[in-house]
């Protein structure tokens, strides 16, 4: 089982940025797609960012419109979220997720989460 620690998280004023890292332990993430996610109170979760266990596909949320990076070093075992030009509606708490289909079983697991604050 794969167990997920986020860090990075904190407050910030708009316009700034922030670097989210996901650390892995228990198993290798190259196996597994690996996402952010972010849920402000009152809202349901929503995608941040989701990249392919070999890193060639990536996807972002619509509201994300080319502030967000996130990446992957497989060999640390852990994913990025570089966040840039944060406003205060980025305000919310950050969840790391890993996603595997095998054999028709799917394995996600998700981190404890980080919070994120942008002062306006």
């Amino acid at each position: 089982q794969v167990q997920l620690e986020e860090s990075g998280g904190g407050l910030v004023q708009a316009g700034g940025s922030l670097r989210l890292s996901c650390a892995a332990s228990g198993g290798t993430i190259s196996i597994y797609d690996m996402g952010w996610y972010r849920q402000a109170p009152g809202k349901v979760r929503e995608l941040v960012a989701r990249i392919s266990d070999s890193g060639g596909s990536i996807v972002y949320g619509d509201f994300v419109k080319g502030r967000f990076t996130i990446s992957r070093d497989n060999a640390k075992n852990t994913v990025y979220l570089q966040m840039n030009s944060l406003k205060p509606e980025d305000t919310a708490i950050y969840y790391c997720n890993a996603d595997r289909v095998l054999s028709g079983l799917r394995y996600r697991y998700w981190g404890q989460g980080t919070q994120v604050t942008v002062s306006s």
